[in-house]
């Protein structure tokens, strides 16, 4: 996806430890991976592998031990502060919408925008154009406790799209939802990806929906992370929920699962 200069997000060496109360953790081993401009990448692995762990770093919440990260060509962190030029480039969606319930669906979508001092007007302007885009026109002036689990995600993803970043991040944004949810929110997901151009990196336990969303899958190894496998998936787009019955697609999900098993 796409052609530039540099990767989206460049990982060079990133290592991660944890103090604990008995001893150091090893987190995240060295770990090199570039991301490109557009794409679309799935990290993937056990419990407890440095997923969560990188997406953190590359979005700027928690300070890498050792090594170098770049956003879009910029330093992420520079004596042991943020730069706020390179966070600017980010959108973070978690796996609980975070809504502020005090607020309407339009209030929360805009509130970055209001945190950045632009004008009533245009920043709900922005929040309508952006409950069009994820699929919840008419539900703006509701509350967040009006709207079902998927319909939160969807306003949170639009909130963390309201000031266009060039990269979203999301960690087990679907996790909590029941599976026809999920997928429907999947199906959402490709198609926002296809009209917006983000370069998306998803955290996942789920194989198949790695498999169905992703332009390449990072699977790591458990603890101390370290990247086991790069799978490129390279099914046509947009890709439709009747891809998931077909022989090449459960072959790919038969591998991981496999693979899966003998790093666990």
């Amino acid at each position: 996806m796409g052609t530039a200069a540099h990767p989206a997000i460049e990982l060079a060496g990133i290592e991660k430890w944890y103090g604990t109360r008995d001893a150091p953790v090893h987190a995240l081993a060295a770990t090199d991976l570039g991301v490109a401009e557009g794409e679309f990448l799935v990290l993937l692995g056990p419990s407890g592998c440095g997923k969560t762990t990188i997406l953190r770093m590359i979005g700027g919440l928690i300070e890498p031990t050792g090594g170098n990260l770049l956003v879009e060509g910029r330093p992420l962190w520079r004596d042991g502060a943020r730069e706020s030029a390179a966070l600017s480039d980010l959108g973070m969606v978690f796996q609980d919408a975070n809504l502020f319930p005090w607020l309407t669906i339009e209030q929360n979508v805009a509130l970055p925008l209001e945190l950045k001092g632009v004008a009533k007007a245009e920043r709900l302007a922005r929040a309508r154009e952006l409950a069009a885009l994820v699929g919840i026109q008419g539900f703006e002036r509701r509350w967040p406790r009006e709207l079902s689990g998927g319909m939160r995600q969807r306003a949170a993803i639009a909130r963390a799209l309201s000031y266009d970043p060039r990269i979203l991040l999301m960690d087990e944004p679907f996790g909590a939802l029941d599976a026809m949810t999920r997928e429907a929110m999947n199906l959402e997901l490709q198609r926002i990806w296809l009209e917006t151009q983000k370069t998306v990196v998803l955290v996942t336990h789920s194989i198949a929906e790695a498999v169905f969303l992703a332009d390449r899958i990072v699977l790591l190894s458990p603890r101390p992370g370290r990247i086991d496998t790069v799978l490129t998936v390279d099914f046509p787009r947009p890709r439709a929920p009747l891809l998931q019955s077909t022989p090449e697609f459960q072959a790919i999900v038969r591998n991981l699962r496999v693979r899966l098993a003998e790093i666990s």
